[in-house]
This record gives C-alpha cells, structure tokens and sequence, in this order.
C-alpha cells in the first residue's frame, strides 16, 4: 500500500523538477523536423534562468529543511534541463555549500550551441553529461550519512558546543554531540 504522506525517515533523496521548453523545432510536410532555435532565440526563458523558479525552488528547500530534524537528513537536488544565469553562479554554490540544497543538476548536456554555464566553481551547478555521472552523484548522496543543521549562534556559544563535544570518544559521537547542542 502507498501512502500519499510520507515520513521523512522514509524518503532517500527529493528532486525538485524544473523542466521548460529550451529548444524549439517546426514540422514541415512531408516527415521533416527543422530546429528553428534554443531558448535564446525565443522570448521566455527556461526555468533555471528565471529568477522566480529558482527562488521558489529554494523557498521549497528551505521549508522542507525547518519542517522537523528528520527532514535533515534529506538531500534536496533541483533537476533542471538548463542551464543557470552567471549571476546565480555564487548563490548556488553557496547554498550547497550551506547545505539547503546539495545541488542544481541540469540533464542537458547541449542547451544551446553558445556559451553556457557547465558547472560552477564548487558545483553548486552541474550539467550533467551522462546517466553514469547522475546515478554515480545520486549514490553518493545515498549512501552518505548526511546531517544539515542551521543556526545563528555567537562564537563564545559555538566554542562551547565545541569544547563540550570533542569530550566525546569518536568523531562520530562528536558530530551526534554537536548536533545536539545546536538544535537544542
């Protein structure tokens, strides 16, 4: 049986979709497909490169990042078919590097025949060039023992949280302990 709602412990890895039209083709008689043009030849701009889609693809990450501790264990990655805008370049590596999304991953290798945006400096973006690379990436997410946590903590707190968590035997303890103490 399927349940609509599902538990947070239960769900591996989310994907939130941003798929749009990125390349335009014509039909003509008798069985000709004609390519008239990508999305920089035609007026509106795919989803990665508007800036409220991706804006709402980081509202819905951070809302599932503070709906409860469960949820952060969740890796979050926003699927495109496009590329990003230079001026997202920093936001996205930032975020992934922040931990509220592990990723923005586009499945189109050839957007369009100019420049594009690949893959940014931390890979907060990629384009990703083959099946092997996405489940590779995927696995990886997977199989990591993940842990996001967020706070705005003074330096005298953080060094405390610190100092009482290296006390612990393992590292592991160690992450658990500080985990702990900043959610609490």
């Amino acid at each position: 049986m399927s349940n609509i709602n599902q538990q947070a412990e239960n769900i591996k890895i989310l994907f939130e979709i941003k798929m749009s039209v990125v390349s335009n083709y014509k039909f003509s008689q008798p069985n000709k497909i004609e390519f008239v043009g990508d999305y920089k030849q035609h007026k509106g701009n795919p989803s990665l490169l508007r800036s409220d889609s991706m804006l709402k693809a980081i509202g819905k990450s951070i809302n599932i990042r503070v709906s409860g501790f469960a949820s952060t264990k969740i890796p979050i990655i926003v699927l495109g078919n496009s590329p990003i805008t230079n001026s997202y370049q920093k936001k996205v590596d930032f975020l992934k590097i922040l931990g509220v999304i592990q990723g923005f991953w586009s499945l189109n290798p050839q957007p369009t025949n100019s420049d594009f945006v690949k893959v940014t400096l931390k890979q907060g973006f990629q384009t990703i060039q083959s099946a092997d690379k996405i489940l590779q990436l995927c696995k990886g997410l997977v199989e990591t023992d993940l842990n996001y946590f967020s706070s705005m903590t003074s330096k005298a707190k953080l060094g405390e949280f610190i100092r009482i968590a290296s006390q612990e035997s393992t590292d592991i303890a160690k992450a658990e302990k500080f985990l702990i103490l900043i959610r609490n």
